[in-house]
């Protein structure tokens, strides 16, 4: 059974410095519309950091509402899908569509878990996701598992189970999206659709439009855009890992007017690049969020962010490098996850 944790680390709030002098490293942004500036790092170097190259995102379309007791076609990765127009066995075989579910108010019967942490993702609330049954792992769920809670409706992604697409539809009706992460918007249609959802799937979706620009108008409005913050993720088995554009994550910071710096530009498919410890440096900048996948001393974590190219970063030595959770920032992927995650933003970089 998934558990979720009662709640979350309080991470410490920190000033964010706007002004600067050489050598000076200075205070406080305000609720009244201060931006961030550059300021003077401890090697002497000074300025802004230069913004990376982000194409505009995607606008989202959204199917009619499904009416009427039957069924209904849903547009997949995989062609057209006929889904029941209230299904009420829900699986969901990734983060973003248990996201998506519970944003909608359907508990699914079944998920799959992430295989660095045992459990749902523990920025949903308890009442939640108790309840939900374990099929096994992102990746690789328990077919059998699946089978004997007799779904109605299976929610996953090509990339994640494209090779047993045919195996889940002897199952259920499947719904995959092509892919997961940057096309979360999007792939919340699709999940609303499948979920016969839509019109809460867009209530939803302009709440956090509305949710974001108030970020973003605490942030400093038009100052914001001035802002640069890298996202960082340490991964036991290989390279630091700073998001691009076409991330998640990237995408959730580019709602409030900021975004990662020009490190991410050339990153294969716009995800993301990967920094070697003797690189750590180049992800600099205003403020940098870091995470685990795993624990800080397998993912290097530790090691990394006690050593001296870590510590003389600008974001660090102005109090603005901040630890979050990794499978909020990282694995939720929706729009529940992503109003938690303006909320930190605020939480950490406007001065009350």
């Amino acid at each position: 059974m998934f558990r979720s944790t009662a709640a979350r680390r309080a991470a410490a709030v920190s000033p964010i410095g706007v002004l600067a002098a050489a050598g000076v490293l200075a205070a406080s942004l305000a609720l009244a519309g201060c931006g961030f500036g550059g300021d003077a790092s401890l090697d002497g170097s000074s300025g802004p950091f230069k913004a990376a190259d982000c194409p505009e995102q995607p606008a989202t379309t959204w199917a009619e509402p499904a009416t009427g007791g039957g069924t209904h076609p849903v547009r997949t990765a995989m062609g057209e899908v006929r889904v029941p127009n209230s299904p009420k066995r829900v699986v969901v075989l990734d983060t973003a569509e248990l996201d998506s579910a519970i944003t909608l108010g359907v508990k699914p019967v079944g998920a799959t878990r992430s295989e660095a942490a045992s459990g749902s993702l523990d920025y949903l609330a308890g009442d939640q996701v108790a309840g939900i049954k374990d099929v096994g792992e992102i990746g690789a769920p328990d077919l059998e598992a699946i089978a004997a809670l007799k779904p109605d409706l299976i929610l996953t992604s090509k990339v994640r189970d494209g090779r047993r697409y045919d195996r889940l539809t002897r199952i259920a009706p499947t719904v995959m999206t092509e892919t997961t992460g940057y096309p979360w918007k999007q792939n919340f249609a699709t999940h609303a659709d499948a979920l016969g959802q839509i019109p809460r799937a867009r209530r939803a979706a302009a709440a956090y439009e509305a949710h974001a620009e108030r970020v973003a108008k605490a942030l400093g409005g038009p100052a914001a855009h001035k802002l640069r913050t890298n996202i960082v993720r340490f991964v036991e088995g290989a390279d630091a890992r700073v998001y691009g554009c076409r991330s998640y994550i990237g995408t959730v910071l580019a709602d409030i007017g900021t975004g990662p710096t020009d490190v991410v530009d050339g990153s294969k498919d716009g995800l993301m690049v990967e920094l070697g410890p003797e690189r750590i440096g180049e992800a600099d900048a205003d403020a940098v969020f870091y995470a685990s996948y795993g624990t800080p001393k397998k993912s290097k974590e530790a090691q990394i962010t006690t050593g001296g190219r870590w510590k003389r970063m600008r974001a660090v030595t102005g109090g603005r490098s901040f630890r979050v959770d990794d499978r909020l920032w990282i694995q939720g992927i929706g729009y529940t996850g992503a109003g938690r995650i303006l909320d930190e933003v605020r939480q950490r970089l406007v001065k009350k």
